[in-house]
């Protein structure tokens, strides 16, 4: 999968957020558990889980579960859909609803010109 433009290495010298921190998790996204993956495509529909993939954290879609180490595994899932969109708000550093976490929001700025 060399030059795969799914695996994207960040710049000399610049580094991703760990999981967890906002900002990581760019490719992050929730799917359907495919029934499997035959040398990377999905075949026998879907399964009624779901998984997050993270490129960032190493994973693959093309890849099926057991082709990925045990502690990727543990962050694809399997999820129920309320679990998983939990996980991946968690993953992605995100507080409920989508929001920053508190620690992370943004301090309201002035007014903008023309609002009111």
């Amino acid at each position: 999968m060399a030059g795969d433009p799914w695996l994207r290495l960040p710049e000399a010298g610049a580094t991703f957020p760990l999981a967890g921190q906002p900002g990581h998790g760019r490719t992050a996204y929730l799917r359907r558990q495919p029934a499997r993956i035959v040398e990377g495509w999905m075949e026998g529909g879907y399964t009624g889980v779901f998984e997050l993939i993270c490129g960032q954290c190493g994973d693959h879609p093309y890849l099926a579960y057991a082709q990925i180490p045990p502690w990727l595994q543990r962050i694809r899932g399997p999820y129920t859909l309320e679990a998983g969109l939990a996980a991946y708000e968690k993953h992605l550093g995100l507080g409920i609803g989508g929001s920053p976490a508190p620690d992370t929001q943004r301090q309201p700025g002035p007014p903008r010109a023309g609002a009111g």
